[in-house]
């Protein structure tokens, strides 16, 4: 078909019920456009033309996000886009371009007003169509929203995990090649003659050493490191032993001093100091392998817990006991690599004896997100910042005041923080729900919702009842 005929338009569910002379006034009115393949038949940020009516041919709709177009969906024909009556969008926020040859009539900005006054089954058609539009497009987003924050936190969490993970990769590739070693040690070892007071001598004094090293490490300058290395290094060439330097530099960060050692030599015959020794070495090396590779896997588990806690994916649905800090102190650990990307301090003034809150924990943990990511974005202007998070008793409610020495906010932006679809980002770098979700999630816990601002302090208070 190439013609638009009220037969046609009567096809569409939403014009059902709308008088053929209605539909005749539509086509009589409308003009008829052809948009080749590939041609884009309106675009983000251009003024709105009309009611676009898609009688043949497909058109994608692509949304901008992080400053690309993504396909929201593809417009058969049969279709109405652009503008419905009483919206007040008078930029198109999306653009459509062409698959394939496509002809569609548009009813033109001008005569709306008519049609709202004189054809009202048309026009209610036309805003029932507006409602679903803004339905679908609302839920999108939405799913736009969660997905850039998980994006976020992804960045963060993958940045986090890689340093432990090769952490533990490097321990076991170290620890391999250091096994391959052990049976030219096992041969020396077994040919020490040790009597067995010198045995338990050895035996003992090398793991009270590691015991105190475990329990307090100790802490050298390196001008004081380097002059204990070169003073046992000296003193291991005068007895001849292997390897001197490598020794030196672990009996040194293990806490053995000379003293330590001449205990151990007093025991050993001379052909037996080197072999000995090494030995002691050859465990402190495998000490330290494990004891990194201990610490990165801790590290690993510890930003698991968190990311169960933060989702808390392990618990239902419904409201529970939970204690306020729990919740923010995980937000802080799932931020921590931006935190330290915007160089920024952050304070946690917390009131110990808060009693716990009925709260849906993980609902809960996006407000502490959203909150504290828009203040470190806020922040990113001066190169560092400070932020500020204080939990107090407010009577029947617990308060949460997030402070930031950002900019600031200005007025007329602060009056409407909290609007759905207000961003003051740039294009594709937010969607303006944020804010909007933290303001439902605190009103769907019965609290309330506050932002203050002036150049170099901005705060969110959040109050919530106790007892939900």
């Amino acid at each position: 078909m190439t013609n638009l005929t009220v037969e046609w338009m009567r096809s569409i569910d939403t014009l059902h019920g709308v008088p053929d002379n209605q539909l005749q006034w539509f086509i009589d009115n409308s003009e008829r456009r052809e948009i080749p393949a590939g041609s884009f038949g309106f675009n983000v940020g251009e003024p709105m033309t009309g009611t676009h009516l898609l009688l043949s041919g497909h058109i994608k709709i692509c949304q901008m996000q992080n400053n690309e177009l993504r396909e929201l969906m593809i417009a058969e024909p049969g279709r109405i886009l652009g503008y419905l009556p009483f919206s007040r969008g008078m930029v198109s926020s999306v653009a459509g371009e062409a698959i394939e040859d496509v002809i569609v009539y548009t009813l033109p900005m001008d005569k709306i007003e008519p049609m709202i006054r004189n054809h009202f089954e048309l026009t209610q058609a036309l805003v029932h169509i507006m409602t679903n539009r803004v339905r679908d497009y609302t839920s999108f987003i939405r799913q736009g929203e969660k997905m850039m924050a998980l994006g976020k936190l992804s960045a963060g969490l993958a940045h986090e995990l890689n340093n432990p993970a090769a952490a533990v990769v490097r321990g076991a590739h170290s620890m391999k090649k250091h096994l391959q070693l052990q049976p030219e040690f096992f041969k020396k070892i077994m040919e020490i003659r040790m009597d067995e007071a010198a045995i338990n001598l050895v035996k003992e004094k090398m793991f009270e050493i590691l015991s105190k090293h475990n329990s307090h490490k100790q802490s050298l300058t390196l001008v004081q490191r380097s002059q204990q290395e070169d003073e046992l290094t000296d003193w291991l060439d005068e007895l001849e032993v292997e390897n001197s330097t490598e020794l030196a530099e672990n009996f040194v960060e293990f806490g053995f001093t000379i003293e330590d050692l001449d205990a151990f030599r007093q025991r050993l015959g001379a052909k037996d100091i080197s072999p000995v020794f090494n030995w002691i070495n050859n465990n402190l090396i495998t000490e330290r392998i494990v004891s990194d590779i201990e610490q990165a896997s801790k590290r690993i588990a510890d930003l698991v817990g968190s990311v169960k806690t933060f989702t808390h994916m392990d618990q239902g649905l419904d409201k529970q006991l939970t204690n306020i800090h729990d919740g923010i102190r995980t937000t802080i650990s799932i931020l921590q690599y931006k935190i330290r990307k915007g160089n920024v301090e952050l304070i946690e003034d917390f009131d110990a004896n808060l009693p716990p809150l009925r709260a849906l924990v993980g609902e809960l943990n996006q407000v502490w997100t959203n909150i504290i990511d828009n203040a470190l974005d806020a922040m990113e202007v001066n190169k560092k910042g400070k932020i500020i998070i204080k939990t107090e008793r407010d009577k029947d409610c617990l308060k949460v005041i997030i402070t930031d020495d950002g900019p600031g906010i200005p007025p007329h932006v602060l009056e409407r923080i909290f609007d759905p679809f207000f961003t003051t980002k740039e294009p594709g770098k937010g969607t303006g729900l944020g804010l909007d979700i933290v303001s439902q999630i605190v009103r769907q816990h019965k609290g309330y919702l506050k932002a203050e601002s002036q150049p170099g302090e901005t705060r969110f208070i959040v109050s919530l009842p106790i007892h939900g």
